[in-house]
């Protein structure tokens, strides 16, 4: 939504500016002059990029005009999911949640929480590291190097479409001044004409620099910056699973083990121990 927002206030101060102080909207527009510019990126995206980082990145383009994913209610759920699966571990032993580890789709605990059972990465992050508790293979230490390498990984492979965006919106400008220098070699072809022809001709090669740099840093340039923002906030979730099983693992109680979790929140996402309280309350 604030994407849709963004652009119109961007189209309306430039175009409406423009307007204002006298200028014809119709100079502007080129439907040549974008062709070359977005063709032009568009062959470069997939000159430039893997199969995999193409498809990676169509799938987050589409993310950019949704709101965020991860809510304050979406914390709580995962919060109020992992204190009912480490007290139930507390109270019957670490072989009780066996069954709701291999099978989280069919779990009466994991029904209770759709909002993270609808998100397959956190369920299999979350299963992948209870399931390690139950065999008893690992020590604390070397749970948390591999939940290290595992985040990373997620982290690094969650950027490649923003930083895939970004370069794109860099190249944005480049490919206006392509246009803009075709655009002058056609004026310079066309001498012969008569100098109010040349003038328009010359108006046009312009606004292929023109378009590019608005592209670039009004259009394109900030959706690689959200999407970078929202893989930090995927993240998040991972680092708040990882602080509360570990928490656990070293001794501490469900509840504590919780709030371990709950501070490696942003303060903005954060509940308050009351709200988390009353949220698991409401739960069991």
């Amino acid at each position: 939504m604030f994407v849709i927002i963004g652009y119109v206030v961007v189209a309306l101060s430039v175009f409406g500016g423009f307007a204002i102080a006298g200028g014809h909207l119709a100079a502007l527009l080129q439907p040549v002059e974008l062709l070359m510019i977005g063709g032009a990126a568009l062959g470069s995206f997939f000159v430039g990029n893997t199969l995999v980082a193409i498809k990676a990145t169509a799938k987050a383009f589409p993310t950019c005009f949704k709101g965020a994913k991860y809510s304050k209610e979406t914390y709580m759920e995962l919060m109020a999911l992992l204190y009912e699966l480490l007290g139930k571990v507390r109270k019957e032993g670490l072989m009780s949640i066996e069954n709701d580890v291999e099978r989280p789709e069919e779990s009466s605990v994991f029904a209770k929480y759709p909002q993270i059972t609808a998100d397959h990465h956190v369920v299999e992050f979350m299963t992948d590291y209870l399931r390690i508790m139950v065999s008893g293979n690992l020590n604390a230490m070397e749970i948390e190097s591999l939940m290290d390498v595992e985040i990373e990984t997620h982290h690094h492979e969650a950027l490649v479409p923003a930083h895939i965006i970004a370069k794109l919106g860099d190249g944005m400008p480049a490919f206006g001044i392509v246009a803009a220098v075709m655009g002058v070699v056609h004026t310079m072809e066309s001498v012969g004409i008569p100098p109010a022809e040349l003038g328009i001709l010359i108006a046009h090669a312009l606004v292929g620099t023109f378009l590019g740099i608005l592209l670039a840093y009004g259009f394109v340039g900030p959706l690689g910056t959200l999407l970078e923002q929202k893989a930090e906030e995927s993240t998040k979730m991972f680092q708040t699973i990882k602080i509360t099983l570990l928490a656990n693992l070293n001794g501490y109680a469900p509840a504590m083990a919780v709030e371990f979790g709950r501070k490696a929140l942003i303060s903005t996402e954060r509940p308050s121990f009351v709200e988390l309280e009353e949220f698991v309350k409401q739960k069991r």
